[in-house]
């Protein structure tokens, strides 16, 4: 599906096959004879076909196109690499890109998992079928990199970059101040909840990151959200305080059941509420319960970073404790 949002700005609906996302929004700016195009889609053939159709509807020439990518994960960066020509110019954010080049990246989120309780042999699994191993770029990619209050003309746009740490450590939006325009990535989304995950530093905090985001963009003055993900909305003040009641409940739920004694992020994750159709933690295809371990482990980090809980080690695992009075 191809349609234009905005004055020369088109939103094509790339599909993600058997994902609970169900298709990513790659978007098309057209400007004076050069093109910016805003996320790609996975590195897969079904995401290729969707992509290759939408720019042959806006009449795209790809050797005229440059690109932004919102954030690392491979629904928005994956298919950059067999997308970009020679000329383009790849534009992301300096955080992300080190873990991108980063060869001990996975590495370091296998013994993450494992000492926080997530099974060895569903680890396995997880890890082969996780779609940001199996569907991710070709390559080593030559990036422009991009920090906050830089600036990115196309057309009659003229974007600044806002940094929004939380979802990925360096989240990257686009806000447009004369027309209010504002490009998400998967900061805000209307009908789903951004993934906050932990990724293997014991010292990290994504949802404080997250949070703190999300206090960022409530200040500024939004006519359109332009997101990642499923529709473009307007409301972002009122999504903003339903995303931040979201996490607070999420950290209730997790502070209850760390009444029943020390457990692990594992173990806490399989006692949660998730927004899945099986009725029990044993249903769950593996890979969700990665995502749900992910999600589990960054709201523990985050009252562990609030005195609320404390970590002990026993066998070698990482167990997590309600701070008491």
């Amino acid at each position: 599906m191809v349609e234009e949002v905005f004055p020369n700005i088109y939103r094509m609906e790339i599909p993600l096959p058997d994902n609970p996302l169900r298709a990513v929004n790659s978007y098309v700016i057209k400007g004076d004879g050069r093109f910016l195009i805003i996320d790609t889609g996975m590195n897969r053939t079904e995401c290729r076909k969707a992509m290759d159709a939408g720019l042959k509807a806006l009449a795209v020439d790809l050797n005229r196109a440059d690109f932004f990518i919102t954030h690392m994960h491979a629904d928005h960066l994956g298919l950059v690499s067999d997308l970009a020509g020679e000329s383009a110019k790849i534009y992301f954010n300096y955080p992300d890109a080190r873990i991108v080049n980063d060869p001990n990246f996975w590495d370091q989120i296998i013994a993450m998992a494992l000492v926080n309780g997530f099974p060895e042999e569903e680890l396995v699994t997880a890890m082969q079928k996780h779609p940001g191993r199996k569907y991710q770029q070709h390559g080593a990619l030559d990036l422009t990199l991009l920090r906050e209050g830089d600036r990115l003309p196309i057309g009659e746009y003229v974007f600044h970059c806002v940094e929004t740490p939380g979802h990925t450590p360096g989240h990257l939006c686009l806000y447009e101040p004369r027309t209010n325009i504002f490009f998400s990535g998967d900061h805000i989304l209307e009908d789903i909840t951004p993934n906050i995950i932990a990724r293997g530093d014991e010292n990290e905090n994504p949802l404080r990151q997250y949070l703190d985001s999300l206090d960022k963009i409530e200040r500024f003055d939004i006519s359109r959200v332009f997101p990642g993900h499923r529709r473009v909305f307007t409301h972002y003040r009122e999504r903003i305080a339903e995303l931040k009641h979201h996490h607070a409940l999420r950290a209730e739920v997790i502070l209850s059941i760390l009444k029943k004694g020390p457990q692990s992020g594992y173990q806490i994750a399989s006692q949660m509420t998730w927004d899945l159709n099986c009725d029990t933690w044993e249903d769950f295809p593996v890979p969700q319960k990665w995502f749900a371990f992910g999600e589990a482990l960054s709201h523990l980090l985050y009252l562990h970073a609030r005195n609320e809980v404390k970590k002990e080690r026993a066998d070698g695992k990482i167990l997590y404790k309600r701070v008491e009075g």
